[in-house]
């Protein structure tokens, strides 16, 4: 829990009767590995905090191939955001790769934060923010690099997941073969 007050205290400033307000309206859920936080077709439910583990958001594209967009990794807010604010049935699979724990907030309970916490909008504005140029930042190089680069950089930014996950999600999230994977991983040995 403190970890996830230190967090959203960077984005702004809570009192203690505001914070204590947060704590009790988060539960701890335990997700194990290849369980979905939430799924497409449906319509997402919950916002959480990675205490634990690695998460990861994924599709599948027109040809059935399955497609890692992004990882989440601990100490880091995990939500489906457009199907959670519009209530519509999202496109995207948020799976556990590793077994995780998180910090969790129901839709009602996020809501009630919302209406009864004033600095909490801005807040979550902030972290949602910060999120997006993340996901830019990381995403942008992936287009423009050739693969070997790319893998190079999601080592830089991701340093310890490649011994946590499989190279199967690597290798789609970097947009290239298993094979291809196994082949720059001996070069830059």
């Amino acid at each position: 829990m403190k970890d996830f007050i230190n967090y959203i205290l960077q984005f702004g400033d809570l009192n203690q009767q505001q914070i204590d307000l947060i704590i009790n309206k988060a539960t701890v859920l335990e997700l194990p590995k290849d369980a979905y936080f939430s799924e497409a077709g449906k319509i997402a439910q919950q916002v959480g905090f990675v205490l634990e583990g690695v998460i990861r958001v994924c599709y599948y594209n027109n040809k059935g191939e399955e497609i890692t967009k992004y990882f989440i990794v601990e100490n880091n807010m995990v939500v489906d955001l457009e199907s959670f604010e519009n209530e519509i049935c999202s496109n995207a699979y948020v799976q556990a790769i590793t077994d995780c724990k998180l910090l969790v907030f129901s839709r009602k309970d996020w809501k009630e934060l919302l209406d009864t916490i004033i600095p909490w909008e801005a807040i979550v504005h902030k972290i949602i923010s910060k999120a997006l140029r993340q996901k830019v930042e990381r995403r942008s190089p992936l287009v423009t690099e050739d693969a070997t680069t790319r893998y190079v950089m999601f080592l830089k930014i991701y340093p310890n997941l490649v011994n946590l996950i499989p190279l199967s999600y690597i290798a789609s999230y970097l947009g290239i073969t298993q094979s291809s994977l196994s082949r720059i991983r001996k070069s830059i040995r």
